[in-house]
This record gives structure tokens, C-alpha cells and sequence, in this order.
């Protein structure tokens, strides 16, 4: 739970640095990037759902 909480905090850190440094484009990308990731989380759970035979 420490190496979760410490590695939350790291990839915080640095999306605020990378968003003072970049500006509004590193938003745009972090946006994007999450989008994606939730998507391919959404698509993952949908497929392992018990019961569905496939």
C-alpha cells in the first residue's frame, strides 16, 4: 500500500511539473492519455466478466 500511495504521489508531482513546464498542451495529453487508459480498462473488465461464456 506504501509503494501505491508513493508512486500516486510521484505521478502527481510530476503531471503538476509537466503542466507549469508545458503549459496547456501537457493537460491536453494527460487527458488523452487517461482517456485511454480508462478505455482499455472498460474494454478489459467487459471481456473478463464472469459467467460470459465465450
Amino acid at each position: 500500500m506504501t509503494y501505491q500511495l508513493a508512486d500516486l504521489a510521484r505521478d502527481l508531482v510530476l503531471s503538476a511539473l509537466a503542466l507549469r513546464v508545458f503549459g496547456p498542451r501537457a493537460a491536453a495529453l494527460s487527458r488523452r492519455a487517461v482517456a485511454a487508459v480508462v478505455r482499455v480498462g472498460v474494454s478489459e473488465m467487459q471481456r473478463r466478466l464472469p459467467g460470459d461464456e465465450r
